[in-house]
């Protein structure tokens, strides 16, 4: 698109008056890059030349088509056969650039679960796990090799990692760069492997990793150690370890967001006359008034009381739920006692 652009400024007819030639080449250079741009057009081209185009409802001839591509050296500069710009469209600029080699194979992600109670949540804890996986070989320290010497260039790729297949056509010189599939990208061979690993450059072992739980995650949320998943082959870079938290159900407390919520049961008389009781909170037992004429199923505030939020300062609260405490049974004289309860104006049948 730059060099289009760059050659339509230079040739356009507004800046070539009455030069036939300068408007020729506007014209190629137009049709030119309609096809350059245009995958299916593109490809007519490399499958059947100038045939492909002829005749197509999608190309929009500006004159001649044999001869759309007929100055195209001139135009861009340097021949097919050379350094063009038709180099750096076509291969990516990578003629006169050696992609880095690859060192080793990448190690595989692993995933672990780890069950957490509502209070290591509120807090935040640290976990030390067992888990199994491939670590860098000690005595090779990765490379695979028995020793610095224990290697020979990789004989397809020349040492370089990577492999080159180039093909020409009219557009100019395709050069397709792709990892070298006998040494991995590395350039080398091991000639004279680790009696350890066996030239893999890792071992299986049992490996204890510590894991710092933040306060305040979520069920199912997860969090990335980044390289302390399985070590990657002959000194490639190690994968993550994915650790998903589970959440414990907890005894009493259900968990909305940061907030907790806990169910309070009280008899009768301490609803209709208030009290003050300790309930239970994630940080141990705290007092909770209850005021004369509380209603079942209200909800109590406890500002602060529950989780405390995640990255950020301050804790979510605790909210207690008033519920009335039905006895499954009383005796003859809770009967009488009750009965006489109501019939009294204020504590007697309701509105129904």
């Amino acid at each position: 698109k730059k060099a289009y652009r760059k050659l339509a400024i230079q040739y356009h007819p507004d800046k070539n008056p009455d030069n036939k030639e300068a408007e020729e080449k506007f014209k190629e250079a137009a049709e030119a890059y309609e096809v350059l741009s245009n995958s299916d057009k593109r490809s007519k081209y490399d499958r059947f030349g100038h045939n492909g185009l002829r005749g197509g409802q999608d190309f929009h001839s500006y004159q001649n088509v044999n001869d759309i591509f007929s100055h195209f050296s001139d135009i861009f500069g340097g021949g097919f056969g050379g350094s063009s710009i038709f180099d750096d469209l076509f291969s990516g600029g990578s003629t006169s650039r050696s992609r880095q080699a690859q060192t080793g194979t990448p190690g595989s992600d692993l995933k672990v679960t780890l069950k957490l109670t509502l209070e290591e949540i509120a807090a935040g804890t640290s976990k030390t796990i067992k888990i199994k996986k491939h670590e860098k070989c000690s005595d090779c320290k990765g490379s695979g090799a028995n020793s610095s010497s224990g290697f020979k260039s990789c004989s397809v790729c020349n040492g370089s990692g990577e492999v080159r297949e180039v093909s020409r056509s009219i557009f100019g010189q395709f050069v397709n760069i792709s990892v070298c599939s006998n040494c991995r990208g590395t350039g080398k061979i091991i000639s004279d492997p680790c009696r350890t690993c066996s030239g893999d450059g890792r071992i299986f072992n049992d490996s204890k990793i510590k894991i710092n739980v933040p306060a305040g995650v979520t069920n199912n949320s997860y969090m990335t150690m980044r390289g302390e998943g399985n070590a990657g082959k002959n000194g490639g870079p190690s994968g993550d370890i994915i650790v998903v938290f589970q959440e414990i159900e907890h005894p009493y407390f259900t968990r909305e967001g940061d907030d907790l919520i806990y169910d309070l049961f009280l008899s009768y008389p301490e609803i209709v006359l208030g009290t003050s009781v300790e309930v239970p909170t994630i940080n141990g037992r705290a007092s909770l008034k209850i005021e004369p004429g509380t209603q079942h199923g209200k909800f109590l505030k406890m500002r602060g009381k529950g989780i405390q939020h995640l990255n950020q300062h301050g804790s979510g609260d605790q909210l207690v739920r008033i519920n009335i405490h039905v006895p499954d049974k009383v005796n003859s004289k809770e009967k009488d006692l009750l009965k006489e309860l109501g019939n009294t104006p204020n504590v007697g049948k309701p509105n129904r």
